[in-house]
């Protein structure tokens, strides 16, 4: 299944590696949905090599989708990517593996137009999880790497996150200051 370590199939699954990476180490989410666009055009390429055109056509509905949702948090724009990527799904899904890209296109579609922050990356390790799989299946090394690096780097981020707020939580309240009677 893993064969041909260094084939340009998998050199572009390596490189949505190191995008995909440099994307869940984003705190900021412009900068997340920047890496996140480029990782998927490496996806793109990589999967249609592998032959799993679900996970490439889930793929390349999410360059756009994450492009789109540096400007727009719209739901209606959300809905629209989530319809096209269950269109894709119906018209290129040949077994229920094949639609796991699927299904994780539309959760992460759902995190990055109604969703910031901490919550954001929460509903992100859902879709990570049904693409580690789908990864798996389809002989990807760099996205099977990738995906069990962003449950690492996801998670890692998050504690930074939480406690960032923690801390800054922490500061307003000691700087609030409750008047004696």
């Amino acid at each position: 299944m893993f064969h041909d370590a260094f084939s340009i199939t998998q050199l572009f699954g390596y490189l949505a590696f190191f995008f995909g990476v440099g994307c869940f180490l984003q705190k900021n989410d412009v900068r997340f949905k920047v890496f996140m666009a480029i990782e998927c055009v490496s996806y793109v390429i990589h999967f249609w090599l592998l032959g799993n055109l679900t996970a490439c056509a889930s793929s390349a509905v999410s360059v756009g989708r994450s492009l789109a949702a540096i400007r727009s948090r719209s739901r209606w724009v959300a809905l629209i990517f989530v319809l096209l990527s269950l269109g894709m799904g119906v018209w290129l899904a040949k077994s229920w593996l094949s639609m796991l890209p699927i299904v994780a296109s539309c959760i992460g579609t759902t995190a990055l137009f109604l969703l910031s922050g901490i919550r954001m990356r929460l509903l992100m390790l859902i879709g990570t999880t049904l693409w580690l799989i789908n990864n798996i299946a389809s002989g990807s090394i760099g996205g099977t790497m990738l995906e069990s690096v962003i449950l690492t780097t996801n998670s890692w981020t998050i504690f930074r996150m939480m406690r960032d707020q923690r801390r800054d939580a922490s500061a307003t309240a000691s700087t609030t200051t409750v008047p004696e009677p």
